[in-house]
């Protein structure tokens, strides 16, 4: 039983896993400090609050409906999927292509499936 763990923990799927959740952990703190430093007080520069926190439109028995906070919710969202994608996917997809250009490598060849390639060499190996 104890070699049974001990195998499972030095795979290399569970390493790798590891690690992607301490590097995703610490990337979402400079995602977060980004949002909330720099482009939360580059909205409250233009409307004038860096949240929506005050917006409520409606009172039931007393009660406020404060559709501000879902907005500041769904804003912070936007800018964190922004930022995300401008500062990380952008650039990778961009370096991706570079490399591929650099090694020769054309789209179609890029985005071939591997089990595509795979079942069409067993095919044509079939044929012969």
């Amino acid at each position: 039983m104890l070699s049974g763990f001990k195998d499972f923990i030095l795979k290399g799927n569970v390493v790798d896993l590891a690690v992607a959740v301490v590097m995703g952990a610490a990337f979402g703190k400079v995602i977060t400090s980004l949002v909330e430093n720099v482009l939360m007080p580059l909205i409250a520069a233009l409307v004038g609050s860096p949240n929506f926190d005050s917006f409520a439109l409606v009172t039931i028995n007393g009660n406020q409906i404060k559709f501000g906070v879902l907005l500041t919710a769904i804003v912070s969202f936007l800018l964190v999927a922004a930022a995300i994608y401008f500062a990380v996917v952008l650039p990778m997809n961009k370096m991706i292509e570079r490399r591929n250009r650099k090694l020769g490598i054309t789209e179609a060849e890029a985005e071939v499936d591997p089990q595509i390639a795979l079942l069409t060499e067993i095919r044509d190996s079939l044929k012969r």
